[in-house]
């Protein structure tokens, strides 16, 4: 992590550098997830695209409630949040299809897709997609 943050460094040095007038900015687009798989992973191919592996994945954050944070008593809190997981790479893509399975814990490197689409009643619905780069399977 710290050799990767060592380069990002570098990199944003590096471009950020002055070219006559004009500056050059970067940003930046990164999500990190662990969590566990809640379907086995579906692959679809929409209108002649490139096909893409869809699944869900399940992040808990839990904190204590109560008299205060740091002592033994109150109760416990939980809230899971789901995300959309896309795999679009080829080689990742196969792989997440014919491994990945429900239950699996999983970290997930990508960044944050916000797309529309019509439903089936025709209604314009938001969704928010993570679109993964990389997976490592813990």
């Amino acid at each position: 992590l710290w050799q990767r943050i060592g380069v990002l460094r570098q990199f944003v040095r590096h471009e950020s550098d002055t070219v006559g007038s004009l500056v050059l900015e970067r940003s930046m687009n990164r999500v990190q997830l662990l969590g566990r798989v809640g379907q086995d992973p579906i692959m679809r191919q929409v209108d002649g695209k490139n096909p893409v592996t869809i699944f869900s994945l399940a992040t808990n954050e839990m904190w204590r409630t109560g008299e205060s944070e740091t002592s033994q008593g109150g109760d416990i809190s939980q809230k899971t949040t789901w995300h959309r997981i896309s795999v679009f790479r080829p080689g990742l893509r196969d792989v997440t299809y014919q491994y990945v399975k429900r239950g699996a814990r999983l970290y997930v490197e990508g960044k944050i897709d916000y797309g529309e689409y019509t439903d089936k009643n025709n209604v314009r619905r938001q969704a928010t997609t993570i679109i993964a780069a990389f997976f490592l399977s813990l």
